[in-house]
């Protein structure tokens, strides 16, 4: 359901949530059942929990009404979790924004747990949360995705230097892929962004206490709808097929384009 249109909207803010009552709370701009679109569990049947906030800005983002143009609905844990049982699917994606921006993520991803859910979150890789979490689906940001002002949606230029002072934490990337079975996502614009990959490949490798296995490495091509993937796909599975890597499609772009709730 677009949990967006409710009557309870707010402005959403990059914090954390704040709810009426003791019963955590979360600001969720989506929550639907669809198939997973990415990554190594793309086309299993899931439940999508999408908050609302984000610390970064890409000026790619294709959530952009969780990043440059936050909206919501604030909703209880409770509430999260009676919507997620409506649905047949035993697959949960904690997806943003930037889910771990907000605490009460620990605490929803305990409950669904607790009532045998498989989940995954997609984190952008820059907080570490002691959750129980099966996939941390963790999709570092690359230079490529700084909103320089030449490619800022907003035309606004503030969120350029924010942006690209953050999209990195080595700590926070090492944490998450030592805590959890993983996989590292890179959105990737054209050939440029390669040595970029491998060097933070590098630096991760020589600071994780656990291998990070080359078949743990997806590639993604950049696009929000069939036209853009169009130009960015082949090339990005030609990139893949020559280090080595995994491709992963954008399956719910190729099925539905660009439609919310997808």
């Amino acid at each position: 359901m677009p949990v967006s249109d409710s009557v309870d909207d707010r402005a959403a803010t990059d914090g954390e949530a704040t709810g009426a009552s003791d019963e955590p709370s979360l600001p969720i701009n989506e929550l639907f059942e669809s198939l997973q679109g990415e990554g190594t569990l793309a086309g299993v049947p899931s439940v999508f929990v999408r908050t609302s906030g984000c610390n970064l800005r890409c000026w790619f983002c294709d959530s952009y009404h969780t990043s440059w143009e936050p909206t919501h609905a604030t909703m209880s844990l409770e509430e999260i979790v009676a919507e997620v049982e409506s649905y047949d699917a035993g697959h949960v994606v904690l997806t943003g924004g930037e889910p771990l921006l907000h605490e009460e993520s620990v605490e929803l991803l305990e409950r669904l747990s607790e009532r045998g859910y498989h989940t995954t979150v997609e984190t952008n890789g820059t907080i570490y949360r002691d959750a129980p979490i099966d996939l941390a689906s963790v999709s570092p940001k690359l230079e490529s995705s700084t909103p320089t002002p030449d490619r800022d949606p907003k035309g606004e230029g503030e969120w350029a230097e924010k942006h690209e002072d953050a999209r990195i934490d080595l700590e926070a990337l090492a944490a998450l892929v030592e805590a959890y079975d993983s996989q590292l996502k890179f959105v990737v614009t054209d050939d440029e962004d390669m040595p970029e990959i491998l060097d933070l490949l590098g630096e991760l490798r020589g600071v994780a206490d656990v291998p990070i296995r080359d078949g743990d490495v997806l590639l993604m091509p950049e696009g929000a709808t069939r036209e853009r993937l169009a130009e960015t796909r082949t090339r990005v599975a030609d990139l893949a097929m020559e280090y080595g890597f995994r491709y992963t499609p954008r399956l719910h772009v190729d099925l539905w384009n660009d439609a919310p709730e997808t």
